[in-house]
């Protein structure tokens, strides 16, 4: 007994010694490095701990150094964390070909559900954004405009009925955003016609709650998403589902079939996809892109369902909660600050006068202070607080001796460059003005809301215009009752900003509608 015990004790102890090794892995490659990691969280013990969120996590690593790089740990693996803005530029953009994969979990063959344009890697990944770019042209958009400007008025209608006919009341501006995203996703993604203002109990909507759901689980599920992928693609190849991509594949397929079988189109992605997965590409001339579409000889040659539900399930992921933060964001900052709330107001106002009540797409392009208060709100809360990319060949450190090896995970903490004095001044400030050309006073090569370079959002058009047309339509036909300052909590869960008790603004019906002015 007493050999079994100094067995396993030398066990215990030789492991520990190779923790202890593993983790003075930039120490002894004479890395500038992390000193507050901790074993074996690495610089995530917080989300461990359900602390912080994924992305906040990063920043303390960002807030507590100086250097342009730094080597850190993500559970395990040695990673470079970027903090210089003109480094993060570079391997975006001009040196591309050395970090062109996000390293996230992806196993095509075996899980067709995973393989989205977000998580593909190389020539597939190319490929991919070479099919699915058509599908984000002006003129598409365009087409599509009209199915979200149906539903911004269905949440118009919600508050209508909300709020009091005398007085003010306060308002959780996310949770309605929320359902407007989601219901944009759903028509315009997955050619669903829902108004979860009236049927919340929708069967789109029950989908995605779950996909929502702030679990340990879900929290697991996202780090290993992003930081672990083999033990992901080892987990599902033994029998994990994903019972949100199963359902969403579900709807999917029973919508495409009742359209082909009926002969039904619509101006929507979904048409796109089914036009791509027919075939193998998308009309690229908009008057032929609405059409019933079929391959010559009767058999697909492109996507697949899967693939196809692919796209349309990261499309939600990335497009639902960024586009009602980003709209919930914007009016909470501008009901902080009556100087821009009375500019933005007066903009609406005289806009919907030259164009007769109406905010047509083209319209929505020339607001120009909306613009600048979307840019502002962005910067302070940007859609994915981190970009993650995986070093995919031996790479140099510019204007240093250090060398990424191959695989390295190399993650930017976007929210931490849009927090630094030395490229935003006065960061905290809510300041759309920053960004007007008479006015300008930050340093544009920090700026990347949407990430930057051949893999910057392929949808960052839509997501904007939905954003800015959910602005116009409350200012429209509500008035927004100014407070005092004060800055939002966030959840300790997930990737991205989710403010954890709601965005809350006081809102009253408008006496006299602008549209009548």
């Amino acid at each position: 007994m007493l050999y079994l015990f100094l067995f396993a004790l030398t066990l215990l102890n030789l492991g520990w010694y190779y923790l202890k090794h593993h983790y003075l892995y930039w120490e002894r490659h004479g890395f500038p490095y992390d000193e507050n990691i901790s074993i074996p969280f690495g610089c995530l013990g917080s989300v461990w701990r359900r602390e912080k969120a994924m992305g906040m996590a990063l920043y303390d690593v960002y807030r507590n150094s100086k250097e342009r790089f730094l080597g850190t740990f993500l559970l395990f693996r040695p990673a470079i964390l970027v903090r210089d803005a003109e480094l993060a530029r570079r391997i975006l953009t001009q040196d591309f070909a050395s970090f062109h994969d996000r390293g996230v979990y992806v196993d095509e063959k075996h899980n067709p559900l995973s393989a989205s344009i977000f998580a593909l890697r190389g020539q597939r990944w190319r490929s991919m954004r070479h099919m699915l770019s058509p599908c984000f042209t002006s003129g598409k958009l365009k087409a599509m405009y009209s199915t979200s400007e149906d539903i911004g008025n269905k949440m118009v209608a919600h508050l209508q009925k909300e709020l009091p006919e005398n007085g003010a009341k306060e308002v959780d501006l996310k949770q309605v955003m929320q359902i407007y995203a989601v219901d944009i996703i759903a028509s315009v993604i997955f050619g669903l016609e829902v108004n979860s203002y009236d049927q919340p109990d929708n069967k789109f909507r029950k989908v995605v709650t779950v996909a929502r759901r702030n679990s340990r689980f879900n929290a697991l599920f996202g780090m290993m998403l992003f930081l672990v992928p083999p033990i992901l693609k080892f987990l599902f190849r033994i029998g994990l589902k994903n019972p949100v991509g199963m359902a969403m594949l579900a709807i999917v397929k029973d919508t495409i079939e009742y359209r082909e079988q009926n002969g039904i189109v619509r101006k929507d992605l979904l048409q796109l996809l089914m036009q791509l997965r027919n075939k193998g590409s998308i009309e690229e001339d908009d008057s032929k892109s609405w059409n019933i579409q079929t391959s010559e000889d009767g058999h697909l040659k492109g996507i697949s369902l899967e693939a196809i539900t692919a796209q349309a399930f990261i499309f939600y992921i990335a497009g639902q909660e960024t586009t009602a933060s980003t709209a919930a964001f914007t009016i909470f900052e501008v009901a902080q600050y009556p100087e821009h709330l009375e500019r933005l107001q007066a903009e609406v106002d005289e806009t919907l006068k030259q164009n007769g009540g109406n905010i047509s797409y083209d319209v929505l392009s020339k607001m120009e202070f909306l613009e600048l208060c979307v840019l502002e709100t962005m910067r302070k809360y940007p859609g994915l607080p981190m970009l993650n990319r995986e070093c995919t060949q031996d790479y140099k450190v510019p204007d240093s001796n250090h060398i990424i090896k191959k695989g390295t995970p190399v993650v930017i903490s976007l929210h931490g460059i849009h927090h630094d004095a030395e490229y935003f001044p006065d960061p905290e400030k809510y300041d759309p003005n920053r960004f007007a050309d008479e006015s300008k006073n930050y340093n544009p090569i920090a700026y990347m809301p949407f990430g930057e370079g051949p893999r910057i959002c392929i949808a960052q058009r839509m997501g904007r215009v939905n954003v800015k047309l959910a602005i116009v339509k409350i200012l429209q036909h509500f008035d927004i009752e100014v407070m005092s300052r004060r800055e939002l909590e966030f959840e300790n869960a997930g990737i991205g900003l989710l403010p954890k008790d709601g965005v809350r603004v006081r809102l009253s019906k408008k006496k006299t509608n602008s549209t009548e002015l």
